[in-house]
């Protein structure tokens, strides 16, 4: 069972992994799987975030995920981070890199204003308007550790392995650029076209400097239903998926594309009915973004939102709020217009209520916990067919 202080035990963690894949203890690497499971099926936020309790910056009990008062430390979501990169590394599995994904797109990225010049300590789901965002802090970790974090993000684009003594490319994350990837004797650069995370296509140029074989490895994420990928045009169905990745082995040329294409429907997520402070209520995600709905766009409340059994909710960017986000609009209950907004952009304009978790119409806020289907997992769509 991961205890104590969030930020360290993901440190303490992320150097464990890295002694378990460079000795192959076998115990070590067993033990890491044995916390990394604690974490992500009892203690996580929907946002990556870690750490429910202000009292020693720690953990709490299983299930103890509490949102207006929920500590999620900066810090403690790039350990996430830190760790799901080490656990990929070492399993070359996607579910490692889908957490990590998670934690960059809400749990991180909140931690930093658009400014860059104005912080979050902590990232509580919930506010009434008193929290803000600081120009530094007299604990000044966090405002340090994001500024780093955020350039070192070209490390974790890709990453390089081999199977069956066929070298691969591990496509970890859909960020618009350009790379350079030593691949055996070979160098492969990488292209990638997209507007990732608002949108789900991917242009993936590929120029080895010589022809060769080897596997490119696209991580369809967790929340992805439906991908589509073609090769030169090409479609490549079905999908060959392992351990999350679309594997595309084939001899490369010079001037291979490669063509993804993620759906991001709008989708409402319900918890684990052991988390009290979520019973009742849903959470609204595209993609990999969590949202949030705060008083600003919503008549001047928040926290009274109920969304009505079968909300119809419309995805729309805008590229004129918030430096460009993707927002969310759809009616409530009650009838009146309600928008959301990225997580990660709260607290960019007039103080007031915020929050992610919303009263959901139909939905018990005294549900059973012991629902078998639930075993094992902490978050789902609300429409979850088992």
């Amino acid at each position: 069972e991961v205890v104590g202080h969030a930020v360290r035990a993901m440190y303490l963690c992320a150097g464990a992994t890295d002694i378990a894949a460079h000795t192959g203890d076998q115990s070590l690497v067993d033990a890491m799987g044995r916390l990394w499971q604690d974490v992500v099926r009892r203690k996580i936020y929907i946002t990556g975030g870690i750490g429910a309790r202000h009292d020693g910056e720690a953990f709490g009990d299983a299930y103890e995920l509490p949102n207006d008062t929920a500590y999620c430390e900066t810090c403690a979501a790039i350990g996430v981070a830190f760790w799901a990169h080490r656990m990929n590394l070492m399993h070359a599995d996607a579910q490692y890199a889908d957490v990590l994904e998670r934690a960059l797109y809400n749990g991180i990225l909140s931690g930093i204003g658009i400014d860059g010049k104005h912080f979050f300590y902590v990232n509580p789901l919930a506010s009434d308007g008193k929290h803000h965002r600081q120009p530094f802090f007299e604990c000044a970790c966090c405002p340090t550790n994001v500024v780093r974090f955020i350039p070192s993000l070209p490390g974790y684009v890709y990453a390089v392995g081999k199977s069956g003594g066929t070298d691969e490319i591990h496509v970890n994350l859909f960020v618009a650029g350009e790379a350079s990837v030593p691949l055996g004797g070979n160098k492969v650069r990488l292209k990638q076209q997209t507007l990732y995370p608002w949108d789900g296509k991917v242009l993936l140029t590929v120029e080895p400097e010589k022809s060769e074989r080897f596997a490119l490895c696209l991580r369809i994420p967790g929340w992805c239903e439906g991908a589509k990928l073609a090769v030169n045009g090409k479609p490549a169905a079905p999908l060959n998926v392992e351990k999350g990745y679309a594997r595309l082995e084939r001899k490369w040329r010079p001037g291979d594309a490669v063509e993804l294409e993620l759906p991001m429907p709008i989708e409402r997520i319900e918890a684990n009915p052991r988390v009290e402070a979520d019973r009742g209520r849903v959470a609204v995600r595209r993609g990999p973004v969590v949202y949030c709905f705060e008083a600003v766009d919503n008549g001047g409340s928040a926290k009274d939102i109920v969304l009505p059994v079968d909300p119809k909710f419309t995805a729309e960017y805008r590229d004129d709020l918030l430096g460009g986000v993707t927002v969310i609009t759809g009616v409530a209950k009650d009838g009146r217009k309600i928008t959301a907004v990225p997580y990660h952009v709260w607290d960019h304009r007039e103080p007031g209520e915020m929050i992610v978790w919303v009263r959901q119409d139909g939905k018990s806020p005294n549900p059973s916990t012991d629902e078998p289907s639930w075993k094992g997992t902490l978050y789902r769509p609300l429409d979850y067919g088992g």
